[in-house]
């Protein structure tokens, strides 16, 4: 009688504990030449355990509700995720705009080294946070969405230090495919058989990638456009497939944990 009331009290104590665990988002900001960014740190609290981190750059509407739950469900309990914020503060996207987007956008396709030194400074203040959050700063690496793929990869052709970085349904173009010998990371980019935005540029993303020392795999998905991990989305050029989805998931965590092994 003894014992099952000390079970029934352990099982008590279990529940409460996993209750109060939760997905924490925290706001973490920086000024860089004079533009505040606003960016939302994701995790699961519910152990204390160093876990690898991943700067996440959204698609083009940027942080918002929907970029966050994305986070939320990518991150888990394997991840610090730094949801970031690429535009500054004061832009902020309509949802569903794809006019306002456009403008937010503009100046970084615009200017390749502007986009390039915003994400390196993301990945400078998910560093920051190893005193702050289960960090294990051994073990980072980036992803993006859409535009997000871009910066991810531009991130990867300035050189930084990472072990990967994944584009889903990114553009594959650069102002200069030189930068593409400066890439230390290892990259994955999964793009969309039919996504006549980004696939004309696929040939010469491989004639980069293999002039680089780059360790890299381009994965085109059958039957999929772009956007095809955007929950919602349902254009005839963007639409969200969750088979494709399942599947670049599927392949973005191997890619990543052998990433942080150092195995092929």
């Amino acid at each position: 009688m003894r014992m099952a009331r000390l079970c029934c009290l352990l099982l008590l104590a279990g529940s409460s504990f996993a209750v109060q665990a939760k997905m924490v988002h925290r706001p973490i900001e920086w000024t860089q030449d004079g533009t505040r960014f606003h960016s939302v740190l994701v995790y699961d609290d519910a152990s204390s355990a160093k876990r690898p981190g991943l700067v996440m750059v959204p698609n083009w509407y940027g942080v918002n509700d929907a970029a966050v739950q994305k986070a939320e469900m990518i991150a888990g309990k394997d991840y610090v995720i730094l949801l970031t914020d690429m535009y500054g503060a004061s832009v902020r996207p309509k949802q569903g705009s794809a006019e306002q987007a456009q403008a937010a956008v503009k100046p970084l396709y615009g200017d390749r080294s502007l986009m390039r030194k915003r994400v390196n400074e993301a990945l400078v203040q998910l560093k920051a946070q190893a005193g702050h959050a289960p960090l294990d700063v051994s073990k980072l690496a980036a992803i993006g969405f859409c535009f997000g793929g871009s910066a991810v990869l531009d991130l990867a052709r300035s050189g930084a230090e990472l072990a990967a970085v994944v584009s889903f349904h990114g553009g594959l173009d650069t102002d200069n495919p030189a930068l593409a010998k400066h890439i230390k990371a290892r990259v994955l980019a999964m793009n969309g058989a039919d996504d006549k935005g980004t696939m004309p540029d696929a040939d010469k993303f491989m004639d980069e990638m293999r002039a680089s020392p780059a360790d890299w795999q381009f994965v085109v998905i059958g039957n999929a456009v772009h956007c095809f991990t955007e929950v919602g989305e349902n254009s005839a050029g963007c639409r969200y497939d969750q088979r494709a989805a399942t599947r670049s998931y599927r392949l973005m965590r191997d890619w990543l944990r052998a990433a942080f092994a150092g195995t092929p």
